[in-house]
């Protein structure tokens, strides 16, 4: 039977003439051998690795590896022809190989990097988890083609990521409004600035303006006098010559010369009384244009210095708030720190007792398996000895240097004393010829005799007197 395997497709071949496997994409099968065909195709593996960083922060990993056989290396095939093709590539058993594989050295990397060396080197972490990973799967004889490593995510009640992000959200958001307040400021101080400038730039020009104005009105009104005043002399020169002419010479010649010195009187007073006028409306004039112009620059200064106040005061209450805002970071900082601090007390703490608890376990272990082996011990000995309790007891006192000990105490207690013997005697014995009672009234007397040297005795070794009703010792005292 002939078999030819499609593009993506190899045939494993057994059986009969083959002393391992044989791989070909297209060969005879002969009785007694057997085939299989396996798919080249590359799978992707889609996995959530939970690990934990060195700062012992859990997180999850989302991860997509593609992977495959090795289909330029002969020896790899034979591996995953062996392997791996017997089982479906998309069944659990291949994907949880593939998973244990990824989440073991997933797993060892994450533990030797902290959280921020993860996050931030994510290209140089999931290159070296490609090679770790590719190192293990060498053996299968697959090739990772793609690996794929997602954002890293919080694991639920461990929320470090979102909390990072809160936190340069907040740092930007208040560097943009310090960036819009500075901003507002140049503008709002460029602004009245330039309109202060305008201000007084106006008032200026129409100052001189005016001034120049009154200056031209005054030379015009003064030719204007001085053309008239010709014209009227001419006239009356005129005038003069003609009534002159008409008249007798020598009476219109006094007439003429008092009507010229007359009009000649008029027209000097008329000027004179015109220069006055004018000369008084240039000075108003004049006052008017300086008063507006003291007017326009008291303004204008005036303006300014309460727009330079007004700045200031704005820029005090922004100095005064940054540094407000700069405590409060700092004071929440030291608070910060100060919760840090607690919590590593309170691990060192936690640990501390969890290693006494430990130790204290295993030394109430020990007790427990001491006396465990000396009841075995006993028993053996009571056994052996016939279950003779009192020999067992002789034999554990004797081993236990029990009477030493004894002997040892007993002889520390008698250590020192200094005990005094009395030899006393009651007179004689009882002669042949006494009677009972004499005999009970000697004996009387014999207990009489002895108590002296026994109350001494006792006073000697114990310090203590006898009642005064029963007798005094003798006074050795000279």
């Amino acid at each position: 039977m002939y078999k030819v395997a499609k593009a993506s497709e190899y045939l494993v071949i057994t059986g009969v003439g083959i002393k391992d496997i044989k791989l070909a994409k297209k060969a005879w099968i002969f009785p007694g051998q057997t085939y299989t065909v396996f798919d080249l195709s590359p799978v992707n593996y889609t996995f959530e690795v939970q690990a934990m960083s060195a700062e012992k922060l859990p997180f999850v990993l989302p991860a997509v590896f593609t992977i495959g056989p090795r289909v330029n290396d002969r020896e790899s095939l034979l591996k995953y022809a062996k392997l791996i093709s017997p089982h479906d590539k998309l069944s659990n058993h291949v994907k949880e190989l593939v998973q244990g594989i990824i989440e073991g050295e997933t797993r060892v990397l994450a533990a030797s990097m902290t959280m921020e060396e993860v996050f931030r080197g994510t290209k140089e972490f999931k290159q070296e988890v490609f090679e770790k990973v590719q190192l293990e799967l060498n053996q299968f004889g697959l090739l990772i083609y793609n690996a794929n490593v997602k954002q890293l995510v919080d694991v639920p009640g461990h929320e470090y990521f979102s909390y990072l992000g809160q936190k340069t959200q907040m740092e930007a958001a208040n560097q943009a409004k310090v960036d819009v307040a500075e901003a507002t400021m140049k503008g709002e101080i460029g602004s009245k600035l330039r309109k202060g400038q305008t201000l007084q730039n106006a008032a200026k020009i129409d100052a001189e303006t005016k001034v120049i104005a009154v200056q031209r009105s005054a030379e015009g009104e003064k030719e204007g006098i001085k053309v008239r005043s010709e014209v009227k002399v001419f006239e009356n020169e005129r005038e003069a010559e003609v009534a002159q002419a008409n008249s007798e010479l020598a009476k219109k010649k006094a007439a003429w010369t008092k009507a010229a010195q007359v009009a000649e009187v008029e027209a000097a007073k008329a000027v004179a009384l015109r220069d006055a006028e004018l000369q008084g409306e240039v000075e108003r004039m004049n006052a008017l244009t300086t008063t507006e112009k003291l007017k326009a620059e008291f303004l204008s200064k005036a303006s300014v210095q309460y727009e330079t106040k007004v700045q200031e005061a704005n820029w005090e209450l922004y100095k005064k708030q940054k540094e407000a805002e700069a405590i409060l970071y700092e004071k929440k900082a030291e608070a910060e720190a100060e919760i840090a601090l607690a919590d590593a007390t309170f691990y060192a703490k936690k640990q501390a007792a969890e290693a006494d608890l430990y130790a204290k376990k295993k030394e109430a272990e020990g007790i427990v398996a001491l006396g465990q082996s000396q009841g075995v011990y006993i028993s053996t000995l009571l056994t052996a000895l016939g279950g003779n309790y009192t020999a067992l007891r002789d034999y554990l006192m004797i081993n236990g240097g029990i009477f030493q000990e004894i002997a040892k105490i007993n002889a520390e207690a008698i250590r020192g004393l200094e005990p005094k013997i009395s030899i006393w005697s009651n007179g004689g014995d009882n002669g042949g010829g006494i009677t009972e009672g004499a005999m009970g009234m000697k004996e009387l007397a014999g207990v009489y005799k002895m108590l002296p040297p026994l109350f001494k005795t006792v006073h000697e070794q114990t310090g203590m007197l006898p009642p005064s009703w029963m007798g005094a010792l003798p006074d050795k005292s000279p």
